[in-house]
């Protein structure tokens, strides 16, 4: 038995490849298919496996394939899939419309349907020129047609969290199981070391993260902030923070554990799908203060775990600090908490949808 696994594109480590990496593990004979793939930028489990990048891999380039987008449903639809037992896509923009050979089941992961396409076009595209706006919502509002049409072919659907259940509900009239995401709460542990007084930001630097806004919160109150992560917002974001940020990228696990074992708290400015690395975080025995949407409202369960926000707005997260002082945070249960999420965990359900398309 052979598998075909889809996933959108494959530039580096993030969330949707933390997923990828246990998804591999858990199918028969695995083989990627992906619109681009720059070697180097994902680990080494992921590039063990054969990787077939799509027609579009020749004139892409790590800084440039973005600008590709008009392309994507055209280079996903190209994949031949025929040989394949079976299809599992791992989706947030186009995987999801691959076509699975006739009779061959096909089960998606949903990490979100596509960000841009519905309600988030302004965070990642900025109002800019009038003209190229117009190109960018054309070919947007044409992937979102698009998206539509092919919500039908995947035979199971499978959401990261809940909120992202209710966004497949709502783009493509599905009802989606919720299957979390694997995260290494083995591995990030609470240590010895005392907090310091920073907040810490882990993430890509694009736009919908709101690092902006931490990094106005940062200014105003004169409080340290850490941002670990690179990405296309990293000149703008340097160029905007005062001198109390810092910026890191390229860290160790062993480093990143060491950050979130000593911050103060972790701090998500932005709407996160699901948002792994607050549950690492959590599971390394420190607070998570964060927008009070999407995945935010899995991971914090109680107040003891954490603060919300109801808008992504420096008074905002004063306010939720202010806040979780006054409740007080409960490290142990936060520890456990964070075990809802383990990988053990995500195994066990991931493999359970997979057997009931293979009887």
């Amino acid at each position: 038995m052979k598998t075909a696994v889809v996933h959108d594109w494959l530039t580096g480590m993030r969330g949707g490849e933390l997923v990828l990496e246990q998804i591999l593990d858990l199918v028969p004979n695995p083989r990627i298919f992906t619109l681009f793939h720059f070697p180097g930028t994902v680990s080494e489990r992921i590039e063990s496996v054969p990787i077939v990048p799509s027609f579009l891999q020749r004139a892409a380039t790590p800084r440039s394939y973005r600008h590709l987008l008009p392309f994507f449903a055209a280079a996903i639809e190209s994949f031949d899939l025929s040989g394949f037992d079976l299809v599992v896509s791992s989706s947030h923009c186009v995987a999801k419309g691959a076509i699975a050979p006739p009779g061959v089941r096909h089960l998606c992961y949903c990490h979100t349907p596509v960000r841009y396409a519905y309600g988030q076009f302004d965070a990642y595209f900025p109002k800019g020129a009038t003209r190229a706006r117009a190109v960018k919502k054309f070919f947007v509002g044409r992937l979102r047609r698009w998206d539509r049409r092919t919500a039908a072919r995947p035979d199971r659907v499978l959401a990261n969290s809940t909120a992202v259940a209710e966004r497949i509900r709502s783009a493509w009239d599905r009802d989606a199981a919720v299957v979390f995401p694997p995260v290494d709460v083995e591995f990030f542990t609470p240590g010895g070391e005392a907090p310091e007084e920073y907040a810490l930001c882990v993430g890509a630097l694009v736009p919908y993260k709101k690092f902006d806004v931490a990094i106005e919160w940062s200014r105003r109150t004169g409080r340290p902030l850490r941002i670990v992560g690179s990405g296309p917002e990293e000149r703008r974001l340097r160029e905007i923070a005062p001198g109390s940020v810092s910026f890191e990228s390229g860290l160790s696990r062993e480093t990143l554990r060491e950050r979130y074992r000593r911050c103060a708290f972790f701090l998500q400015p932005g709407e996160e799908d699901f948002g792994i690395a607050s549950v690492e975080a959590q599971a390394c025995g420190r607070p998570v203060v964060a927008l009070g949407r999407g995945g935010a409202l899995d991971v914090l369960a109680t107040p003891e775990m954490g603060a919300t926000f109801p808008q992504p707005a420096p008074e905002h997260i004063v306010q939720a600090i202010d806040s979780l002082s006054l409740v007080g945070f409960n490290r142990s249960g936060a520890v456990e908490s964070a075990r809802r999420f383990s990988r053990e965990r995500f195994r066990a359900d991931f493999s359970r949808e997979v057997q009931k398309l293979t009887p």
